[in-house]
Parts: structure tokens; sequence; C-alpha cells
């Protein structure tokens, strides 16, 4: 007996998890991206969408598919994540015996223009960690400055900040964090990032096994990424930030600062745990970007 469209998009769904390691937000992007495509195949092709119908799906009804999306306000971003989640659900049903079609793989994927990251200059990231640090509940001012302590000056992803255990503290000469793909990469702790954290450790006023979460909300539950953007968003506000200082900025400064100092662009790779170069060249692209504009404005002809 055949099993129902959705039946399979959760089979592949618990593949993904398992077998790839998805991260918790890629399942949730993903999954919603084929749910939409089994929605919209099974209106489009005007029954009940069974393997055999799945199966015989052609280019024209995929690209129906994304038409679809585009005219919702889908961009390309989106529109190349659909596209990679629905390639994803029909190469595994091709893996597991249950039908073969190549028709996604066809589709041409859409570039996506990368935009440049935004990074804060070094006195504003130093403004803001001095400014989080003054809070009216101390312990919290304390939890604020080291968060933001260690997104600068480790170059963390907020998930990877917030995923950091109260055993992890006293921190060592390195940091082993477990990022993207749950792959895991060591960074070297800076003595102000380490001092902060001991700072914040030494004031959580709730209890906690050393494998409890190191960041808490007001509560004493996990601090959440909402939280943490919470956190910016006031920050711009008290210190007339643009709205581009938020956590994931900070680890943009880290990098930025360190190849403006002349750090190389492979050791920053590893130190962000990107998978490939090129999504680190993207720094040396921003620089290289901030340079022309100084030429335009400095150079006697740059102005035409």
């Amino acid at each position: 007996m055949s099993e129902s469209a959705d039946a399979l998009r959760k089979n592949w769904l618990a593949s993904l998890a398992h077998e790839r390691r998805a991260s918790p937000h890629t399942l949730r992007a993903y999954g919603d991206d084929v749910a939409r495509f089994l929605g919209f195949q099974a209106g489009h092709t005007g029954g009940v969408l069974t393997q055999k119908v799945l199966a015989k799906l052609t280019q024209a009804d995929i690209r129906a598919f994304i038409t679809s999306r585009r005219s919702e306000g889908l961009g390309p971003g989106g529109v190349q994540r659909a596209l990679a989640a629905v390639r994803s659900f029909f190469k595994f049903l091709a893996k597991e015996g249950v039908l073969e079609n190549a028709a996604a793989r066809s589709i041409r994927t859409p570039r996506v223009r990368r935009g440049l990251p935004r990074p804060l200059s070094a006195v504003d990231a130093g403004r803001a960690i001095e400014e989080a640090g003054d809070h009216k509940i101390e312990w919290m001012g304390a939890r604020d400055a080291a968060l933001l302590t260690l997104l600068y000056g480790a170059g963390l992803r907020i998930s990877e900040a917030l995923g950091l255990k109260r055993g992890d503290v006293p921190l060592g000469e390195t940091l082993t964090v477990v990022g993207k793909g749950r792959k895991e990469r060591s960074i070297p702790v800076l003595p102000l990032v380490a001092s902060a954290l001991a700072d914040y450790a030494g004031q959580i006023p709730f209890s906690g096994a050393p494998s409890s979460p190191l960041f808490l909300s007001r509560r004493g539950l996990p601090m959440s990424p909402r939280e943490a953007q919470a956190l910016m968003q006031r920050l711009r506000g008290a210190l007339g930030l643009p709205e581009k200082a938020t956590p994931h900025a900070l680890r943009h400064s880290f990098a930025t600062h360190i190849l403006q100092g002349g750090g190389d662009l492979r050791s920053v790779q590893e130190l962000l745990g990107h998978a490939s170069l090129s999504t680190t060249q993207v720094y040396t692209a921003m620089d290289t970007a901030a340079l022309l504009a100084t030429y335009s404005r400095a150079h006697p002809r740059g102005k035409g």
C-alpha cells in the first residue's frame, strides 16, 4: 500500500533530522516549503497527490509552483531554498526506492545576490557592550555584557552562544562550540571574554547543573534568541546605533576587524566555522567596497 504525500514528507524530514543532522530551523523551513509544494500540486493536478502523480510531475508543474510563490512575494532567496527543499524531497524518495522523478533537478536555480555583511565599528561594539552592562538588575547586566562580549570577542552565532552550558565556565584557552550541521570547532578565548563570562557565572541567582544552560532569562529559564534581539534593540535606541546593530552584526564585526588587523582569510574561516572559503571571502569584498567608497570621497577625481 502506497503512503500518502504527507507521510512521505514526514519520513523525509525524519531522515534529514537523523541522518543529515539538519537544524530545527532548516527542518521547519524545508518542511514548510515542501508542504506548500504538495498542497499546490494537489490543486494544480486536480486530484489526490498519490505516488504515481508525484512520479509524473513535470518541469512545467514545478515551475508553476515557483511562479505561484513568486506571485505571493517570495524573493530569489526564498525560491532558491524552496527548490532545494523540493530537490531534497525527491532525492530522498529515489534513495528509498519509492519513486523516481528528475524534473526538480533540471529546474534552473535563481541567482541570489549576496549582500555584504554589516559590521559595527570597534567603537560602537565597545559602546554596546558597556551599555549592556548598565542594568538595574546587576546579574542581568553582567549577563548581557558577557553575551555581547562573547559574540564580538569570539565570533559566535547567537545559537552557539546561547547553547553554552554552566560547566563550560570557567573558560580555558579555547572554547569548543557546536555550529551549523552540528560541526564542532575550537575557538581561542581572549582573557576579556573569559573574565566577562566568569563574572556573569558568579552572579547567576539560580542553581543549575553543569549541563544546564549558562545564559538565563529573568525567570531562570534558558535565554532565547528573541531576548538577545530585544537587548540589541534597546541598545540601538539608547546609543543611536543603526538598524544593522543586531547580535549577528557583532559576529560580522569580529571577522571584519580581524581581517582589517592583518588576519588571514583561512584562519577567519576556521574561527567562524564556515564550510566554504567563498562564504568568508564576502568580508574581503566588503573591505574593498569600503576602500572604494573612501577613495571616491577623498580622491580629487573621485566625484567625476
